[in-house]
C-alpha cells in the first residue's frame, strides 16, 4: 500500500525540541519532493520545509528558517524534520506530503502535492 507514516509529534515545552519523521511506505522516495506542512486550529495550512530528494536541495518558510532542520535518507526512505526553539505558535498538526520531481517556487502550496501522511500532533505548552 502507498502512504506517508509520520511519526514524533507529542507535548513539549516551549523553548524545546521535537524531530518529526515521515517514512514512505509501498514506493521510494527517488527523483521526488517531500514537504511538511502545518495547520493550526481555524487557519489554513502552511508549508513549513522542503527537501528535493534528487539533489538534496532544502527550502524552508521564514518562520522555520535557523530553527528547522529537514534532511532526507533515501536509503531508508525517510525524511525527518528537526524542530527546535519551539513556541506555542508552533502548534499545529505536522502533515508531510510528496510530488514527482523537485522542491519548486512553489513548494509551500499544499495543492501542488498528491501524497500525504495522516498528520502528527505538535504541541508546545508555554
Amino acid at each position: 500500500q502507498v502512504q506517508l507514516v509520520e511519526s514524533g509529534g507529542g507535548l513539549v515545552q516551549s523553548g524545546g525540541s521535537l524531530r518529526l519523521s515521515c517514512a514512505a511506505s509501498g514506493f521510494t522516495f527517488n527523483w521526488r519532493a517531500v514537504g511538511w506542512f502545518r495547520q493550526a486550529p481555524g487557519k489554513e495550512p502552511e508549508g513549513v520545509s522542503c527537501i528535493s530528494m534528487g539533489d538534496g536541495s532544502t527550502s524552508y518558510a521564514d518562520f522555520a528558517k535557523d530553527r528547522f532542520t529537514i534532511s532526507g535518507d533515501l536509503a531508508k526512505g525517510t525524511v525527518s524534520l528537526q524542530m527546535n526553539t519551539l513556541s506555542a505558535v508552533d502548534t499545529a498538526v505536522y502533515t508531510c506530503a510528496t510530488k514527482v520531481g523537485p522542491c519548486d517556487s512553489n513548494w509551500d502550496l499544499a495543492a501542488s502535492f498528491r501524497l500525504w501522511g495522516q498528520g502528527t500532533q505538535v504541541t508546545v505548552s508555554s
